[in-house]
């Protein structure tokens, strides 16, 4: 079996005991066989051989998915990912050569949080990401609701009374609710609802972005509105991006679990090659070793914190970065 299909396989059967060993080994791959990455090395002056510890892999600037095809190897995609953006700005590229390894990785994450998605109703409020095409988010939410195997229609662009007659018709059956948005729609359907409802024991969750459909705000604002229109005690949310195959999930107060394909290392804000484990914030990071295809280093645009427990806390965004629809709130 050569390198990648034991990799993969270990991705499937989610046998990753050592993630340090599993990076290291996913990092010299992809340094010989990624040409945009390999350049990216050689541009450093850093000898692959010599990286020893996660902390010394050189990580990508998420901007190369915008002006390069990201790819491990030659293959034909099976798909496409792009980034949400407008007309005048340059949208990011995932090639993905494999779905099923995608809807594998997401299934599993999601599951390892909050169970079989067997036992759940899935209702999507993602009208800018269903309107553009490509999203990664869209795919993602479309093989859970295939999953569930539920009679409710899923995905909803402003249908508002006919998703909460779904989602009271789901509650009737006893089935746990999963209302999963962006910001913005999620804001407008909080604001018609007004709290006049209980929809306690829904889950509600974020992926962030407003889309210059309203204001930027703060997570603490966002959640406080969300939760008087819910009537809900806590607002989920999902840490993701175009550029990754991976997730993050918060259960509340903001506090994300990577999934056991992803790791956050922080790098200093002023230093993009200081990466330590000693930083209390910085710039984000991610290995994400279910990008395979692409680069599994990220160097995000996100500040972040980082607990010792492995958890993780999204700050802000660097200044001048774009605002995406990702879950990325700025301070």
């Amino acid at each position: 079996m050569d390198y990648k299909k034991h990799h993969i396989s270990l991705l499937q059967q989610q046998e990753l005991a050592d993630f340090k060993t599993a990076a290291l080994d996913l990092f010299r791959y992809q340094a010989q066989h990624n040409a945009v990455y390999r350049s990216y090395i050689q541009y450093l002056g850093i000898e692959p051989g010599g990286v020893q510890v996660p902390e010394q892999i050189p990580f990508l600037p998420i901007e190369f998915f915008k002006e390069h095809e990201v790819k491990t190897d030659a293959f034909e995609a099976e798909a496409i990912f792009y980034s949400s953006g407008t007309t005048q700005q340059t949208r990011s590229r995932h090639f993905v050569s494999d779905l099923a390894l995608y809807d594998h990785i997401t299934e599993h994450t999601f599951e390892k949080f909050y169970g079989p998605l067997q036992s759940y109703v899935v209702l999507a409020l993602l009208p800018s990401y269903l309107e553009q095409g490509g999203s990664s988010l869209v795919a993602m939410v479309d093989h859970f609701i295939r999953k569930t195997g539920q009679q409710e229609e899923g995905f909803y662009l402003r249908e508002h009374d006919k998703l909460l007659q779904a989602l009271r018709q789901a509650r009737q059956r006893g089935k746990k609710v999963l209302l999963i948005g962006v910001s913005y729609a999620l804001l407008d359907l909080a604001d018609k609802l007004k709290g006049k409802e209980d929809f306690s024991g829904v889950i509600v969750m974020e992926t962030g972005g407003m889309k210059g459909r309203r204001r930027e705000m703060i997570r603490e604002e966002l959640h406080a509105q969300l939760k008087r229109g819910f009537g809900v005690d806590t607002i989920h949310s999902e840490y993701g991006m175009t550029e990754l195959l991976s997730q993050g999930y918060s259960k509340g107060e903001g506090i994300f679990w990577p999934g056991y394909t992803m790791r956050i290392l922080l790098r200093d804000l002023n230093d993009p090659f200081d990466i330590s484990p000693d930083h209390r914030s910085g710039g984000i990071n991610v290995i994400d070793l279910a990008n395979v295809d692409s680069c599994a280093f990220i160097e995000t645009k996100d500040i972040g914190r980082v607990h010792a427990d492995g958890s993780f806390e999204v700050l802000g965004r660097f200044d001048n970065s774009d605002i995406r629809g990702c879950n990325l709130l700025v301070v």
